[in-house]
């Protein structure tokens, strides 16, 4: 599913505004990632997050605007 060429234009610039990234080197970057997820509040990382207390919420929001998406006219 995407926003279509409008919408994934303004993700983008939303993006590009707002989103950080940031990266070291480990030798075992899986652990490590595993180790911050553990340690940090990380609310929209689904993934190893379970113990986060938005985990619960958010998982229905995401499959809800699925379903909405499904449901809306497809445009380019």
């Amino acid at each position: 599913m995407t926003f279509g060429k409008s919408g994934e234009s303004q993700l983008t610039s939303w993006m590009a505004d707002h989103a950080r990234v940031c990266w070291i080197e480990h030798p075992e970057p899986w652990a490590f990632e595993s180790e911050l997820i553990a340690c940090l509040d990380l609310p929209l990382n689904l993934d190893q997050n379970k113990h986060n207390t938005f985990h619960h919420q958010l998982t229905s929001l995401r499959s809800q605007a699925r379903q909405r998406t499904r449901e809306l006219r497809v445009t380019s």
